[in-house]
């Protein structure tokens, strides 16, 4: 599994990283995330964090 994050559409609402902040963060400069490891050692976490994105910036390639 691998996290792929669009920027142009990401609103910064920082969900992805209240839910695993292993795996994202968020830009000091505009808010948008930052995907801190593209495979996530914890699939369940990041999932969870994909499908609760507002603007659904975030998507799983398996």
């Amino acid at each position: 599994m691998r996290i792929i994050a669009d920027t142009d559409v990401c609103v910064g609402a920082g969900q992805c990283v209240l839910t695993d902040p292993e795996t994202f963060d968020q830009s000091e400069e505009d808010g948008t995330v930052i995907v801190l490891a593209e495979h996530p050692a914890d699939e369940r976490k990041a999932r969870e964090a994909v499908h609760i994105c507002p603007s659904q910036a975030l998507s799983i390639e398996e």
